[in-house]
């Protein structure tokens, strides 16, 4: 018998409609949830252990999103045909929905949860990442697990002037804004997108637009959980132990002096090292008794940690001084340089305060993009920015377990941001490596600074310079004090509130990502922040501008050149020739890159090389190849045969057409002998096709006229 689902609704503004399911399927997990939008399904479950491991003193999250390339009816074009490891993209949703979850799990609440969210079918409209969060925070709002939710998730565009929430996938290319926004009821969690230099004031207009639709998805899991019946209450439980005593004494004895280690202005290394030493200073009373000294050292560094914390941001507030000393709107040092590696195509490095990118530029042909292949889209990624993040960049020595989650947020979040100042229609494809050597808040951005100048050190006619921020929040909900801090360092990226990434050019925004950590921040402190944040941007983009101001007027030597060139449709077999013969030749003997690509009307040839000569050897066999004469075209002709009616002649290789004897010269000939012989070398005019499609071609065309000879007689003088 098949069970009776329990379904809500949720009616967007232009009448489409998202359907929440559950009861149907996965019934052994704690929660499961079917979200429907259209053909679009997402299947969403959680299941939570109801003890925390022995000594896990944290959340063990794991976000978990998977494309069925069966719900687009497709199948992977792997080697093995099946799913494999997760795509950049998939990557990314999964991080977008973490992100929203995890503030939102009780601090003390440390057992294992396993959030999976699976795309079970497409119907090519609906854009399954808008549908994940609220998927992801339904399937958790059903089940007794603790959480302070629900929350959603929602994308927003901007197309002609008006705002829409998840959009068709068609609409994306139309807006020009498009970012991912998370809340709860009272409060935005995240933000995450990318725009075409929009201002301040309208993407918080898009934010606050986003969250009104959010509290009507979050009132439509509050309906569904009502029904459901087993949310309330939340299961009991008991991850931590603390000692009271040893939590007064740590924060007795280490407060103020914490306090006073904060205020003296150091760097990361200094300032660690004298945090540690006064933790140190604290266990030093047990020492003479191991196994107190024991007992004690947990507690003290959970509460320790807590104190630092504390301490640090106090500090800041009622100081108003940083723990490398500057004040909340003071950036960095700055320093840059380009050309630095002579081997690219382009090169940057971009140094803030102790953190560094060394940024290379590459240039490759249409066979260098990025091939994207997902059950939403098949396509070339013409642009794409790696970022890596070694261990040594933090001073640290830990295993390299290949590309993270991070790096490809990271990276992801600087490629959005540079993406809307490169050129339109450019033919090269584009890569951009960041290798970040020192970190100490704000890798991302130095991202997209040393990006901007590893483009314009490589040539490449950027709309314009982009630079980027992060900023930072303290607040103090007791006293309702807060600072916006302009260019965070990593501890105060980590002892904060926020963290408000924010990129664009001197004209406006073009990507952000805000990681907000507590409950109920107002729109008021987010426009400070965002204006705070402009005013960082503009400082750092006159910094860059002094090391380059505009891109180079020519690309590297090393670079390759690109050529394209356009030929009949009907010419791409040859061109290609038996199993790819020709152009495989071709390549070699010019050292050619060649990619063919047919389009509506014509093949669209593209030839890259670094020697001009090779390149212009390879277009002039492609065009013998693809050989269309012109009408008025001169050619090189070489007399193959002769007939009593006229000459054959070869223009190009394997093409001949008849030179009539009317056509050889300007006098009349009794035979072409008397002008032509087999082998001859002449030039020859097209003049069209004949009514039989056979070449008309003309040596008389381009030879002078004679003059005439015949004056005329004195009878035939005109009268005086």
């Amino acid at each position: 018998m098949i069970p009776q689902a329990i379904t809500e609704m949720i009616t967007l503004a232009d009448g489409r409609e998202i359907t929440l399911e559950t009861g149907k399927l996965a019934k052994q997990a704690d929660g499961s949830v079917v979200v429907k939008m259209g053909g679009t399904m997402l299947l969403a479950t959680v299941v939570a252990n109801k003890e925390a491991n022995p000594g896990v003193d944290f959340l063990p999250l794991t976000v978990d999103y998977r494309e069925k390339f069966y719900a687009g009816g497709k199948i992977p074009g792997n080697f093995f045909r099946r799913e494999a490891r997760p795509s950049d993209q998939e990557i990314l949703t999964m991080r977008l929905v973490d992100r929203v979850l995890r503030p939102l799990f009780p601090e003390d609440f440390h057992a294992e949860v396993q959030v999976m969210i699976s795309l079970i079918s497409y119907d090519g409209q609906s854009i399954p990442d808008d549908l994940a969060g609220l998927a992801a925070s339904a399937a958790i709002a059903i089940t007794d697990i603790p959480f302070n939710g629900p929350m959603s998730e929602v994308r927003v565009v901007r197309i002609g002037g008006k705002l829409m929430i998840n959009p068709e996938y068609k609409q994306l290319e139309q807006s020009d804004l498009d970012i991912m926004v998370g809340a709860t009821k009272t409060s935005i969690v995240m933000v995450e997108g990318e725009m075409k230099e929009i201002t301040e004031k309208e993407m918080l207009e898009a934010i606050s637009f986003a969250h009104e639709e959010i509290k009507k998805q979050i009132e439509a899991q509050e309906r569904l959980a009502e029904k459901v019946g087993k949310a309330f209450p939340k299961r009991e439980y008991s991850h931590e132990e603390h000692d009271e005593e040893i939590r007064e004494k740590v924060w007795k004895e280490c407060y103020d002096k914490v306090y006073e280690v904060a205020k003296q202005p150091s760097g990361k290394e200094e300032r660690g090292e004298k945090f540690k030493a006064v933790l140190e200073e604290f266990l030093a009373q047990y020492e003479n008794d191991p196994e107190e000294l024991e007992r004690v050292t947990p507690f003290a560094k959970v509460y320790y940690h807590d104190v630092e914390k504390e301490a640090m941001r106090q500090m800041i507030l009622n100081e108003n001084i940083r723990l490398d000393g500057r004040d909340p709107k003071t950036i960095r040092p700055i320093w840059s340089e380009v050309d630095y590696l002579p081997g690219t195509h382009g090169s940057a490095i971009f140094t803030r305060g102790e953190t560094q990118s060394l940024t290379a530029l590459t240039l490759g042909s249409s066979k260098d993009a990025n091939m994207v292949d997902s059950v939403i889209s098949q396509h070339d990624e013409k642009f794409f920015l790696h970022y890596n993040f070694p261990p040594f960049s933090t001073g640290e020595a830990r295993p390299l377990r290949g590309t993270s989650r991070r790096e490809v947020g990271h990276g992801n979040l600087a490629q959005r941001a540079l993406t809307y100042i490169l050129p339109e229609e450019y033919p090269y494809t584009v890569r951009i490596v960041s290798d970040i050597l020192e970190s100490n808040g704000s890798s991302s951005m130095a991202t997209v600074c040393a990006g901007t100048l590893a483009l314009m050190d490589g040539g490449v006619e950027i709309k314009a310079p982009v630079s980027g921020i992060a900023m930072g929040l303290i607040t103090d909900q007791k006293s309702g004090k807060f600072t916006v801090l302009s260019d965070i360092l990593g501890d105060e990226d980590h002892l904060g509130d926020m963290d408000f990434k924010v990129t664009g050019t001197s004209k406006g925004i073009t990507a952000c990502q805000m990681d907000i950590k507590i409950q109920g921040l107002t729109m008021d402190i987010m426009e400070q922040a965002l204006d705070q944040a402009r005013e960082g941007r503009l400082h750092i983009l006159g910094e860059m501008m002094k090391t380059i101001s505009e891109p180079r007027k020519q690309l590297k030597p090393n670079a390759p050149k690109l050529i394209v060139v356009m030929i009949p449709k009907e010419f791409i077999g040859a061109v290609i020739g038996p199993g790819g013969k020709i152009i495989q030749e071709l390549q070699k003997e010019t050292e050619t890159v060649i990619a063919i690509e047919e389009t509506e009307d014509a093949g669209r040839v593209e030839i890259a090389g670094v020697d001009q000569a090779k390149i212009d050897a390879a277009i002039a066999r492609i065009k013998q190849i693809a050989f269309v004469p012109e009408v008025g075209e001169t050619y090189n002709a070489v007399v193959k045969s002769i007939k009593p009616f006229g000459a054959f002649v070869e223009i190009s290789k394997g093409v001949e057409g008849l030179v009539h004897i009317s056509e050889i010269e300007h006098k009349r000939l009794n035979t072409v002998e008397e002008a032509l012989n087999l082998g001859d070398k002449i030039q020859v005019k097209f003049l069209g096709y004949d009514d039989k499609k056979k070449m008309k071609l003309s040596r008389k065309a381009l030879l002078p006229k004679p003059e005439r000879t015949d004056k005329p007689s004195e009878n035939n003088k005109p009268a005086e």
